[in-house]
């Protein structure tokens, strides 16, 4: 293909990386013979239904497998007083054996609903999931408040994985690396079993991620990665192989990039819509097909946020029957989902409108 799409080089090193350690197909503890593994004091989730619910990965270096579709923490989860919409999604989530959910401190204004949801349920299912929130704070005591809080929401005493959330500049960078930046509140969180490991997230330039990534030594990181990715910025050249290379958990976003992706979406009203890189028509992919191309690179799982519980139930039921793309129908997809690539891509930095019609 042309520099923009995936090369046979790209693709058999990052083929290479998932057949070495991101496959899993049991479920297994932290022990290993590698004596230099990090072994947790707190006691990771177990969630039963997920060993024939899905084929499961490993999430990086941290001991769990996780199912290859997990639940996000936005959409219906995110909304005010929604909480018979949400609540339910996420307990039927965990029924059908999803054992990673994300939310975040900013997720649902400052009410934070989706944190709210969640501590409904995990008050009674905590050993079920791995569950990850953010702090959007870049320094230590802002992070460490917001911590507390999430905390309190979550109705939990630890979180399994705390993220630095949407760094989207090399500025963020600087001042979280910096004296009295929130990395401090990182390690401090984990020096008191308040989070078992620490990660990033990013949708807007994967050279800041990699950037971080460099400075310290992260366990998970959340990139957003879809079929349109290769087309602007892609995250997939430099970002997923660093990734691969330090064996971080690599969790997938903007899968179906909030509906853009995806036909038969119509296009909202425009003020309504978020980014500069507008929706002007319906996409191209179908729920399978978006799933089924970040899945066939080297993550450990994917997190999408659900408007009700038929969408989980679907996005549930292509995990379970996922099979892996080949060369030839990765570049197709990327192909057709060209003409929507600018409203594919309207989180990352500097996004494109799409091509005329």
């Amino acid at each position: 293909m042309s520099e923009a799409g995936t090369t046979r080089r790209e693709l058999f090193k990052l083929g290479a990386a998932t057949a070495a350690g991101l496959l899993a197909t049991r479920l297994g503890a932290f022990e290993t013979s590698d004596s230099t593994v990090l072994k947790p004091s707190l006691p990771g989730p177990f969630n039963p239904a997920t060993a024939t619910a899905m084929p499961t990965r490993n999430l990086g270096r941290t001991g769990h497998l996780v199912g290859l579709f997990s639940l996000g923490g936005q959409a219906a989860i995110e909304r005010p007083e929604n909480e018979k919409v949400a609540v339910p999604i996420i307990e039927r989530a965990l029924d059908l054996g999803v054992n990673y959910v994300d939310t975040s401190a900013r997720y649902g204004g400052d009410a934070r609903w989706s944190e709210r949801y969640f501590g409904q349920v995990l008050k009674r299912r905590r050993r079920e999931a791995f569950l990850a929130t953010k702090t959007h704070d870049r320094t230590a005591d802002g992070s460490l408040r917001i911590l507390e809080t999430s905390l309190k929401l979550l109705q939990t005493d630890h979180v399994d994985l705390w993220q630095l959330h949407a760094m989207s500049t090399m500025k963020d960078v600087d001042d979280v690396c910096a004296k009295g930046g929130a990395l401090e509140a990182f390690q401090k969180a984990r020096d008191q079993k308040l989070v078992r490991f620490l990660g990033l997230s990013g949708h807007t330039d994967p050279d800041v991620l990699a950037e971080a990534i460099r400075r310290f030594p992260f366990d998970c990181v959340l990139m957003a990665f879809n079929a349109a990715d290769t087309w602007h910025l892609p995250f997939k050249k430099t970002l997923l192989p660093l990734a691969v290379e330090k064996e971080l958990g690599i969790i997938g976003m903007k899968i179906p990039a909030r509906g853009r992706i995806l036909e038969g979406m119509p296009p909202p009203p425009v003020e309504k819509q978020r980014g500069t890189a507008k929706h002007d028509r319906p996409g191209t992919l179908t729920m399978r097909e978006a799933m089924r191309y970040t899945l066939s690179h080297p993550v450990s799982t994917v997190i999408i946020g659900v408007d009700n519980v038929a969408q989980l139930e679907e996005n549930v039921r292509i995990a379970r029957e996922f099979l892996p793309l080949n060369l030839a129908q990765l570049e197709a997809l990327e192909q057709k989902v060209k003409p929507v690539y600018g409203q594919a891509s309207w989180y990352k930095r500097d996004a494109p409108a799409n091509p005329p019609k």
